[in-house]
């Protein structure tokens, strides 16, 4: 098997397993938003720290010498718990809404809805000085147009039912911690900042639980399962296997292959939960799902560089 082919199959498994984490959040939503999240959240963080250690003993023995100064490490390890607790901070306000959102609506819808964050980082961006394709503004048409599609019914008018607006402002919460994850990324370990990001969120959400919400032991253990796959196989492990499997992967293909989420949210949403869609709801997550394929699509300048490099 080709280092591409083994990528691109890593890269599906990583869609796969956070487009069924939909369903989990649903099975979860039961015993409370911030103890559902705190919990899962704080678990993804702790599995990424053997991760870590793996990667940093294998960093050593390839390079056992050390070139950097005591202030360049200072001056990184600073970054790193910055970029850490903006992360943090940007998915614990994105995870809380969309938590909260899931409550109320399906896990298909959550899924496509979610997905429309990545129509909306283009827009974001220009706040941030950069100038955006004129496709792009197509691809929010089409993105709108499904969502009045999969979450307005016919003949109710233009207002969202609560758990879809919910899921629609995490979905811009999203395109911020995205943004947010940007900036940081490449002046940091991406492993390390997305511990330190997983540990945040689910200490302020465990925090949150005790304030807000009263967690009742037994209803955790019952929904451990959501729990756990919620946090191992969500957080940590498709985390992981999306690090491993880019290194090797072209990034158009892979943001392609990663779109492929919303997809598996509703059929999973279907099979497990036995959810279901009328023709109007499929053709917004067609629309949705379009608009998200088109927007990760690169541009011709982009194609040329590529081919330059």
């Amino acid at each position: 098997m080709s280092k591409r082919l083994k990528s691109d199959g890593l890269l599906l498994l990583t869609a796969f397993i956070w487009g069924s984490a939909f369903v989990a959040q649903k099975v979860g939503a039961d015993i409370g938003t911030f103890t559902y999240n705190g919990i899962r959240t704080f678990i993804g963080g702790l599995v990424l720290i053997p991760v870590i250690l793996f990667l940093d003993s294998r960093s050593k023995k390839k390079n056992p010498i050390d070139s950097r100064s005591t202030e360049q490490k200072a001056a990184e390890k600073k970054l790193l718990i910055i970029g850490g607790l903006c992360c943090g901070a940007a998915l614990f306000v994105a995870s809380t809404l969309q938590q909260y959102g899931i409550s109320f609506t399906t896990a298909g819808k959550a899924g496509f809805i979610t997905s429309l964050y990545a129509v909306i980082v283009p827009i974001m961006s220009i706040l941030l000085g950069k100038k955006v394709r004129p496709i792009v503004w197509l691809c929010v048409l089409c993105g709108a147009c499904g969502l009045y599609l999969l979450c307005i019914p016919k003949g109710s008018g233009f207002h969202l039912q609560v758990g879809d607006l919910f899921v629609l402002i995490c979905a811009f919460a999203f395109a911020v911690h995205i943004l947010v994850i940007d900036y940081f990324s490449p002046k940091v370990n991406g492993v390390k900042m997305s511990c330190i990001q997983f540990l945040f969120a689910g200490a302020v959400g465990i925090v949150c639980m005790f304030i807000f919400e009263n967690p009742d032991i037994s209803s955790i253990l019952t929904a451990w399962l959501p729990i756990v796959y919620g946090g191992v196989f969500s957080c940590g492990i498709a985390y992981t296997l999306q690090i491993v499997a880019q290194a090797d992967a072209d990034p158009t293909e892979a943001s392609l292959i990663l779109c492929l989420e919303s997809v598996f949210s509703v059929i999973t949403g279907a099979i497990i939960l036995g959810e279901s869609m009328d023709m109007r709801g499929l053709l917004g997550c067609a629309l949705i799902f379009g608009a998200v394929i088109v927007s990760q699509l690169p541009s011709k300048s982009e194609k040329l560089q590529a081919k330059g490099n």
